[in-house]
């Protein structure tokens, strides 16, 4: 038997790890390690047409599958292409592996064609990120960066040169074991009977979901009815927290809706739950915080706290729920389930008001009807800007969809590629990109990917031919827009012409069964959209002080627009209340 090269051993290592897929764009440096998997069996080479596409994908292929994904670039400008997904990955705490592979390890430093220095370039977004400068360096060195990105969750870099990776690999002599989990960490002792006093001694409890909960959904609703606590979350606790959930008081920030709001301010405890919610502004400054978290770093970062629990929520939960004294007052609960309810009733209007005949076409009714004729367990992945509004407000979580997004980062054009990595998972399910006319052409290309493999993704394009969030900022900062407009084709027609199934609506009517049809398709699908650049209306008190950036902070806002069906959620909840 040959000797392996690197390259091959590398491969190996990633096969065994169990990477199923390499998503990049083939490359001079990265050559040698192509070649390795197209004789390899058990992972796949994915040709997509941009790196930063490769690194998206990567990064939704370990948060649908919960397993290591993996990204390459070739030296210089390929790799430097990854690292905005590399970043949305990291944020995420998604565990994804990059290989950067490298110019001749003899010009490092001697400003070679299209020398970069990728080791030094990752570090801010990778829990490890090094340069295989030897062969004697393997396996070590991959191993170790696996056990960093499945370990501590995020991304890990190795930085290959192309000719290190052609050469002959030193002998394994004994297999080294991989990590494949991450482990549970329950709070020590002190925390929990300090949190157990914190909660018996308070008279009005809520709740404030994250990520963090993911798993938790059982724990937490026992909990809440433990001590009779309303439940809010924020965007990336929504598809863990919002289903099933009798205490549901809907979510705060900028994309808020319902009194999630009202329930965190009007409180006199309140209980972060696996949250790294960036915008305190919403937070409150004058209740006792206590707040729980797997990640140590994150406690205290954006609020003051009286309390820091390191721990995974439900396995807190689970060591707290015994031992806390059940509150039978249910007044603050029932006051807040209540106003929840009467305000979705009053924003709903704005969504339900002749949206059947509105030209053009309100983008909550397209959020709406999609919400309604997608799969149970559908992915959806959102992008960044105005998609966020309609995914957080009209999207229905059940415990099987899934709700992807740059969610942390917040980067523009997310959606299509993370797409391609969810379906790539799981080429039956179905996978709905709600792309912005923005976000959906900085990438578009990666549409041919679609085509290439035939996967099935459905593109339902809010096509409103403006950046619709930055038109928002601009306005409420006291700007007239500029720079903001897009002229946009028929995407239809271009969807057309790369082969797949492409149809454009411009009429209300003909929105329902644009959309049926599209989701029946078996193969890749988009549905051009033309939706109304003036559908968010905007409170009449904000200050110029609400907006940096896309965090609009610095108080409390409601945005107008309607709720789809959590309204009726809202009404369920209430038949919980005590009549009086």
């Amino acid at each position: 038997m040959a000797k392996q090269n690197v390259a091959e051993q590398f491969v190996d290592i990633l096969v065994r790890a169990g990477v199923q897929r390499l998503y990049g764009v083939v490359g001079d440096s990265l050559n040698p390690v192509v070649d390795a998997i197209r004789r390899t069996d058990g992972i796949d080479w994915i040709q997509v047409r941009h790196e930063e596409t490769a690194a998206f994908a990567a990064g939704a292929e370990a948060q649908i599958s919960g397993r290591l994904a993996a990204c390459a670039g070739s030296c210089g400008p390929g790799n430097l292409h990854l690292i905005n997904g590399l970043y949305d990955a990291h944020r995420s705490m998604a565990p994804v592996l990059a290989l950067a592979s490298h110019i001749p390890s003899s010009e490092i430093g001697l400003g070679y064609f299209q020398e970069t220095h990728p080791d030094q370039l990752f570090r801010e977004c990778s829990h490890y990120s090094e340069l295989i400068s030897n062969p004697g360096q393997m396996p070590r060195l991959l191993h170790t960066a696996i056990q960093h990105a499945v370990g501590q969750g995020g991304v890990s870099v190795v930085s290959l040169p192309g000719d290190i990776a052609a050469r002959p690999a030193p002998e394994q002599t004994a297999v080294t074991a991989l990590v494949n989990s991450r482990p549970t960490v329950r709070p020590g002792d002190a925390e929990i009977d300090a949190l157990v006093r914190m909660i018996d001694s308070a008279d009005r409890v809520t709740l404030f979901c994250g990520s963090g909960t993911a798993g938790a959904h059982e724990e937490v609703m026992s909990f809440a009815e433990r001590v009779k606590a309303p439940v809010g979350h924020a965007l990336r606790g929504k598809e863990w927290i919002q289903y099933d959930n009798p205490y549901d008081v809907g979510m705060s920030g900028l994309l808020g809706y319902g009194a999630a709001y009202e329930a965190t301010h009007e409180c006199d405890l309140l209980l972060l739950l696996g949250t790294d919610f960036p915008y305190n502004a919403f937070l409150p400054d004058d209740v006792r915080i206590a707040q729980v978290d797997v990640r140590p770093e994150r406690l205290g970062r954006r609020s003051r706290l009286d309390l820091a629990v390191w721990g995974d929520v439900r396995e807190t939960l689970r060591c707290v729920i015994p031992r806390v004294r059940a509150k039978n007052d249910r007044r603050f609960l029932d006051r807040m389930l209540k106003k929840h309810a009467a305000i979705l009733e009053g924003v709903v209007k704005a969504y339900t008001r002749k949206v059947d005949k509105h030209v053009p076409i309100h983008p909550e009714y397209v959020a709406a009807v999609l919400d309604e004729l997608a799969d149970d367990d559908a992915v959806f992945t959102v992008d960044t800007g105005m998609c966020n509004v309609w995914a957080a407000r009209y999207l229905s979580p059940n415990g099987r969809r899934r709700i992807i997004g740059s969610f942390s980062h917040g980067s523009m054009a997310n959606a299509l590629p993370q797409a391609i990595g969810a379906q790539f998972t799981d080429p039956e399910r179905q996978v709905v990109s709600m792309s912005g006319d923005g976000g959906f052409t900085m990438l578009m290309g990666d549409f041919l990917t679609l085509v290439q493999y035939d996967l099935p993704v459905k593109v339902v394009l809010f096509n409103n031919s403006s950046l619709g969030m930055v038109e928002l900022e601009m306005l409420v900062g006291g700007m007239p827009s500029y720079g903001t407009t897009n002229k946009n084709p028929d995407f239809a027609a271009v969807a057309r012409a790369a082969g797949a199934y492409g149809v454009r609506v411009e009429k209300p009517k003909q929105l329902a069964g644009a959309l049926k049809d599209a989701l029946r398709h078996r193969g890749p699908a988009l549905v051009d959209i033309v939706t109304d650049p003036n559908a968010l209306s905007i409170p009449p008190k904000i200050s110029a002080d609400m907006v940096t950036g896309f965090a609009l902070s610095a108080g409390k806002i409601v945005l107008d627009g309607g709720v789809g069906r959590m309204v009726q959620m809202a009404r369920s909840n209430l038949r919980n209340v005590p009549r009086p």
